[in-house]
Formats: C-alpha cells, sequence, structure tokens
C-alpha cells in the first residue's frame, strides 16, 4: 500500500494538459470538485465521468498510474460506502436483525463510490501534469490578488510546494524503514487491513525523525540562499496566458454550465 501512494508525483509527458497554464488546472481542478457533488442524478455523474474520460486521454497518465492513486485510499471509501449503505433509510431491500439495505442506500452508496474514485483521480491528474515548481507559480499568481489584504500568498505557495515535493519523498523513507525492520524479522505483510495498519504504528518514529531532518536540512539550505520571503522577488520563467488556455477555460465554462442544467433539470 506504502508503494502505491501517487501523491505529488509528477509524470512528464508531452500532452494538452501539460502544456496548460497551472492556473487553469488549479481552477480546473476546483470547478470539478464542486460540480462532481452538485449533480444529484446519474447523468450528471455520466457527464462528470466522460470529461474526466477526456482529460485523461488528453493528459496521457496511464490507467495503472491512476489506479494506484485509488488503492491507498480504499479502506475509507469502503468505510464511507458501508456508513451511507446500512444507515440510509428508506424502502427494505434486506433486513437481517439489526442490518437493513434500502434501495436509496444502494443508490447512494453507489453515488458516493463514483464521487470519490472521481475526486481522487481529477485530483491526480493535475499533480501528474503540474511540477512542484509550476504549481507553486500558479497558486501564487492566480491568488495574488489576496496580498492586498495581507495574506501571506506566497509563503502558502511555497508550504503546499514543500509538502508536495516531500511526499514521495517520505513515502521512499518509509518504504526504506519498512525493509530494514523487515530484514530484521518484522512482518507488515500478514493479517487484515485493521492488523497491518497497527502494525505501521512502531514506524512513525523514525519517519517523524527522518521528517524532521529534511526539514532542518531545506531550512538551512534556504537561508544559506538568503531566502526573505516573496517580497521583490521575480520568475524566472513567468506565466503567459495562450490561445490553447482560453480554449481551455471556454471548455470549463461549457462544462459548468452543463453541470448546473443537470442540478436543475434532472435533481
Amino acid at each position: 500500500m506504502i508503494r502505491d501512494m501517487t501523491l505529488g508525483q509528477y509524470y512528464p509527458a508531452d500532452s494538452v494538459i501539460h502544456r496548460l497554464d497551472p492556473r487553469v488546472k488549479l481552477l480546473g481542478t476546483l470547478l470539478y470538485v464542486i460540480t462532481l457533488f452538485l449533480s444529484k442524478s446519474i447523468w450528471g455523474l455520466a457527464l462528470s465521468a466522460l470529461f474526466l474520460a477526456m482529460i485523461i486521454i488528453l493528459s496521457r497518465v496511464p490507467l495503472s498510474m491512476l489506479a494506484r492513486g485509488i488503492k491507498p485510499l480504499m479502506i475509507i471509501i469502503m468505510f464511507s460506502a458501508a456508513l451511507n449503505l446500512f444507515f440510509t433509510p428508506g424502502e427494505a431491500l434486506f433486513r437481517a436483525g439489526p442490518v437493513r439495505i434500502s434501495r436509496e442506500g444502494i443508490l447512494l452508496t453507489s453515488y458516493l463510490i463514483l464521487r470519490l474514485i472521481f475526486l481522487v483521480v481529477g485530483s491526480s491528474i493535475m499533480t501528474f501534469t503540474t511540477t512542484p515548481r509550476q504549481l507553486t507559480a500558479g497558486l501564487e499568481k492566480g491568488l495574488g490578488f489576496l496580498t492586498r489584504i495581507h495574506v501571506p500568498v506566497h509563503e502558502f505557495a511555497m508550504m503546499m510546494s514543500i509538502a508536495l515535493r516531500f511526499m514521495p519523498i517520505l513515502t521512499d523513507e518509509l518504504d526504506k524503514i519498512m525493509k530494514a525492520q523487515m530484514s530484521r524479522g518484522a512482518d507488515f505483510e500478514s493479517g487484515g487491513p485493521i492488523k497491518r495498519a497497527a502494525k505501521l504504528v512502531p514506524l512513525l518514529v523514525p519517519l517523524f525523525m527522518a521528517a524532521i531532518r529534511r526539514a532542518s536540512d531545506l531550512a538551512a539550505a534556504m537561508d544559506a540562499r538568503c531566502y526573505h520571503g516573496g517580497e521583490g522577488r521575480t520568475s524566472l520563467y513567468p506565466l503567459k496566458y495562450s490561445r490553447k488556455d482560453y480554449a481551455a477555460y471556454g471548455v470549463l465554462l461549457c462544462y459548468t454550465a452543463a453541470m448546473v442544467v443537470c442540478r436543475m433539470c434532472f435533481y
């Protein structure tokens, strides 16, 4: 499961999505997440699935990498699905003692699972097609208007970039610690999901120590290069919109309008 973590990873490819301005991808991801939970009909989910399939094809990210990003979250997805399946009132289809499954519960659970999967895949597309440097520049440029009310936009963007950059590094670090423990006789593969998760607790101390050490080294490196925040700093590669970015905004506008129509007509 640890090896399946894909959050923060970048997949290099020459695709239309890779060449888009990071501000377009950030806004597109935000709109997709909002509209994904806006619709409550099968037509809205079908439209979301069609739009996501189009983005996956254009991004040229392998389906195997997208599927790997879903696997670590399967426990959370199944737990949320179980809560909706067994505790949603409605027309009972199955009853065995306190256990009760309704028709409404099955529909709600199906919608929930699809929404969560679409959410994870859609968010992964952004990180797979955007480098941490581009993501930082997009966040800082897109939220630059907040600096007028003294919001530390640059610091927030830098924090997000460092977190995404360190995510795969810490995943590799945890994998190395696990292999070192397994060479000493530890067993992390046997047992159910809960038992396997409990066995990971002793790994947290060395992992936190490694994270603190890396954070200290990063702080020393930034201090040695006289980093003092974003005030007065310029970018080596300034962001500029092109025709394809405006075309992407038009596609996003059409998709959002279509989802609003689905919400109004097929509630």
